[in-house]
């Protein structure tokens, strides 16, 4: 097990807070730093971060309810699909949710983008 302290303190020096964090791990002391250790720990948050999150707020994916056989696992597939689209032709610096917007606004562009030309 390991024991991460976390300490905030205000630009005054009084501390704001203080959490304790506790993880386990399989993994053997004797071949993983510390560093090592804080590294796949932020790791596992930057997927939860850049993948279920945007997921879980924006399109509100742990709401849905579907009783079909497999069509779950369908809609799953078109939003991961769709998430991936946007991360492609998101330009640097600019937020996924701009992105989407855009296409929200001109589904011509989408529709171009997946190689769909109106006829």
């Amino acid at each position: 097990m390991i024991r991460a302290d976390n300490e905030e303190w205000s630009p005054d020096g009084v501390l704001e807070s203080h959490d304790t964090r506790y993880f386990l791990s399989s993994l053997d002391p004797g071949t993983v730093t510390p560093a090592d250790l804080g590294h796949l720990i932020r790791g596992h948050w930057q997927v939860e971060n850049s993948l279920h999150l945007v997921k879980d707020r924006w399109w509100d994916e742990d709401k849905h309810y579907l009783k079909r056989p497999g069509l779950g696992n369908a809609f799953a597939v078109l939003m991961n699909a769709a998430l991936s689209v946007l991360r492609l032709v998101q330009q640097p610096g600019d937020p996924l949710t701009k992105t989407a917007e855009n296409f929200h606004h001109y589904p011509e562009k989408a529709l171009q983008l997946i190689g769909f030309n109106g006829n």
